[in-house]
C-alpha cells in the first residue's frame, strides 16, 4: 500500500517509479482513479463535519431554549438522514478507494531497472563452476542412489509432489536443521507458525488480491473466516504482528521460521523445472527483519551476506543477481537473488531471493513503532529472504558434487549429521 500524502505531494515521481512495472496508461488511469476518489472522500468528510458541527449547535441553541424556558426549536428529520446518507457515501468511497490502492505495486528503488528477467543484472559471482566430464542430472542421481521416490509421491499427491526417502530424507533434514542452527547463531529468533492462515495475512504481504488464486484455499464452510496454506513463511511471519506497535529499543526485530510452503504453481515441461526444483510442496527457511526506515539499508545488505555465507560454507558455486523491477516481487522495492548453478541444464536457480519492501507491507499489515516519548507512529520497514530453500541446495548439491562413479560427495557441514562423506548409488 503506497503512501496517499506522496501520490497528492508528488504524482510525478509516484507515477515515474510505477512506471517501471506498469505501462504509461495503467499508470494514469490508477493514479487519476485515486486521486479522484481522494478527492471525493475527503469531500465528503468535511460535509460530514460540517453537518455534525451544525447539529451540534442546534442541540446547544436546544438546550438554552429550554434553560430559558423558551419553546425550542427542532431540528429536521432531513439534517439526521444526511449525515447517515453521506456516511454510507464515504463508506464505500473508502472501500473503493482501499480496493484500488492495494492493487498497486510498490515503488521499485532508484537502482532497480525496468524489464523482466532479461534486465536482471549479476552483481557477484562466487567460484567457479565445477568441471564435470558426464553430467548426470539431479533426478537421475535421486534414483541411482535412493534418495527421492518421485513415482510414490506422485501416487500420494499427485503431479508436483516428490517423497524423499533413507538418506535423501536424512539428507534434507540436515539442510533443515543445519540452516535453523546458523540462523540462530546469527542473531533471528526461530518461530514455528501455523501452516493455515487467514486470508488477512494474505492481504497484509501484498500477496492477495494479485496472487489469490496461486495458494491452495480451504473451502467456505470448512473456513467462513477465509483460510489458506502458506505459500511461504514471509507471509506468517509479517501476518503474525499485524495491527502491532514495536518497540523502537528493539528493532530491528530479526525472526525465522521453517516451515513447508505449498503453492498451486506447477512444474513446468522444461528440463531446468525437473525434480524438485519445483513444486507444490517443499521446504523452506525464511529470515526476516522488522526495521527503522533508516535502518534498512545495512539489514538489507547483511541478509545477503548472510544468505550468501551458508551457500558459501555448503561449497557450492552461485551468483547474485540484482532483480528488474518486472522480475521482482510487486511488493518489494529492492530485490538481490541468489541463484546457484545446475550443471545438467547450464542455468541458475534461485535459492534465496533477498527483498526490502520499504514500508508497503507494513502499511498494509498497520504495523508501526513509537519514538520513546513521542505520540506520533510510524510505519516500519519489513525485510525478508530465504535461508534456504532446500528444494533448490538438493539438487544443486547433487549436480555440483557428482563423482564419476554416480557418487555424490557430502558438504563437509553436513557430513557429521549424515554419519557419512559420500553418496554411493545403491
Amino acid at each position: 500500500m503506497l503512501d496517499m500524502e506522496l501520490i497528492r505531494k508528488d504524482r510525478d515521481a509516484v507515477a515515474t517509479a510505477l512506471a517501471k512495472r506498469l505501462t504509461a496508461a495503467e499508470v494514469d488511469r490508477a493514479l487519476d482513479e485515486i486521486q479522484q476518489l481522494d478527492r471525493e472522500r475527503r469531500r465528503l468528510i468535511s460535509e460530514i463535519d460540517g453537518e455534525r458541527q451544525r447539529r451540534k449547535a442546534e442541540a446547544r441553541a436546544y438546550a438554552q431554549a429550554k434553560r430559558a424556558g423558551v419553546e425550542p426549536e427542532v431540528g429536521s428529520e432531513a439534517g439526521r438522514k444526511q449525515v447517515a446518507e453521506l456516511e454510507a457515501e464515504l463508506d464505500e468511497v473508502q472501500a473503493r478507494l482501499r480496493t484500488t490502492m492495494s492493487e498497486l505495486p510498490n515503488l521499485p528503488a532508484d537502482d532497480v531497472v525496468p524489464g523482466g528477467k532479461e534486465a536482471n543484472r549479476v552483481v557477484k559471482t562466487f567460484r567457479e563452476p565445477p568441471a564435470i566430464e558426464k553430467v548426470r542430472d539431479h533426478v537421475e542421481l535421486s534414483r541411482m542412489l535412493g534418495l527421492v521416490d518421485h513415482e510414490r509421491g506422485v501416487k500420494l499427491g499427485g503431479s508436483g509432489f516428490w517423497m524423499y526417502t533413507g538418506l535423501g530424507a536424512r539428507l534434507e533434514w540436515a539442510l533443515v536443521n543445519w540452516l535453523i542452527e546458523r540462523n540462530v547463531e546469527a542473531g533471528y529468533e526461530f518461530l514455528l507458525p501455523p501452516h493455515l492462515l487467514l486470508d488477512s495475512a494474505g492481504f497484509a504481504a501484498g500477496q492477495f488480491p494479485k496472487f489469490y488464486d496461486d495458494v491452495y484455499h480451504l473451502d467456505k464452510q470448512s473456513a467462513p473466516r477465509g483460510q489458506f496454506l502458506l505459500p511461504t513463511a514471509e507471509t506468517a511471519i509479517l501476518g503474525a504482528y499485524q495491527d502491532e506497535i514495536l518497540e523502537t529499543a528493539k528493532l530491528p526485530l530479526k525472526v525465522f521460521a521453517y516451515t513447508p510452503c505449498y503453492r498451486r504453481e506447477a512444474a513446468g515441461s522444461h528440463s531446468d523445472e525437473r525434480g524438485t526444483v519445483r513444486g507444490h510442496q517443499f521446504n523452506k527457511v525464511e529470515i526476516f527483519q522488522f526495521t527503522l526506515p533508516e535502518q534498512a539499508d545495512a539489514a538489507l545488505e547483511q541478509m545477503v551476506g548472510h544468505a550468501e555465507s551458508l551457500v558459501e560454507a555448503l561449497g557450492l558455486h552461485y551468483q547474485r543477481s540484482l532483480l528488474a523491477a518486472g522480475d521482482a516481487s510487486a511488493s518489494m522495492r529492492k530485490t538481490l537473488d541468489i541463484e546457484v548453478w545446475m550443471p545438467s541444464t547450464g542455468k541458475y536457480k534461485e535459492v534465496s531471493s533477498v527483498s526490502w519492501g520499504g514500508d508497503y507491507q507494513a502499511r498494509r499489515a498497520a504495523i508501526r513503532y513509537r519514538e520513546p516519548g513521542g505520540k506520533q507512529t510510524r510505519f516500519v520497514h519489513t525485510l525478508n529472504g530465504s535461508a534456504l530453500a532446500t528444494s533448490r541446495l538438493f539438487p544443486a548439491i547433487l549436480e555440483q558434487f557428482q563423482q564419476p562413479d554416480g557418487s555424490v560427495l557430502v558438504p563437509e557441514v553436513l557430513r557429521d549429521r549424515l554419519g557419512t562423506d559420500r553418496l554411493t548409488p545403491r
